[in-house]
């Protein structure tokens, strides 16, 4: 199975009631509130070291039995940029994304690089929603690493 590298739209970031500690890298978040400064649309967004997804998308990658992640809440507010650049406009319900995977073995996993990186059939099921300004590149395993298999 092929593997892909997903740079998701930053539409926001982490809000004042996001609770992470950055003592670590990557920071573990305990609670994710993303406040949106500008949206484009896109059904998948990234704020690091976190993933939204819409509450559309998520019954769609459920079907899957996927592995790699599992959804939690997360609190969705609105910036005073947001307001200016988007006022009225409405914004869908978004469930927070939680990637704990092993990349280019799970559905959904984080490199050793800290890169979102998910199968096949993600990226098919991701197709079929708006990604617009999501790049996409394929996933190649260190060959350091494909040389040891080998061996």
């Amino acid at each position: 199975m092929r593997f892909y590298i997903l740079e998701p739209e930053v539409a926001g970031g982490p809000g004042s009631d996001t609770e992470m500690d950055a003592t670590v890298h990557p920071p573990c978040v305990h609670k994710l509130h993303y406040e949106l400064d500008g949206w484009l649309g896109d059904d998948l967004l990234e704020s690091f070291p976190c993933y939204i997804v819409t509450e559309r998308l998520m019954p769609e990658l459920g079907k899957l039995g996927l592995s790699g992640c599992d959804f939690g809440n997360v609190k969705i507010t609105k910036s005073k940029q947001f307001a200016d650049l988007h006022a009225g406009r409405n914004i869908p319900k978004f469930r927070w994304l939680k990637v704990h995977g092993e990349a280019g073995a799970d559905d959904f996993g984080i490199s050793d690089d800290n890169m979102l990186v998910v199968s096949e059939r993600i990226l098919k099921i991701l197709s079929q929603f708006q990604s617009d300004h999501c790049d996409v590149e394929e996933y190649v395993e260190d060959s350091v690493e494909l040389l040891a298999a080998s061996g």
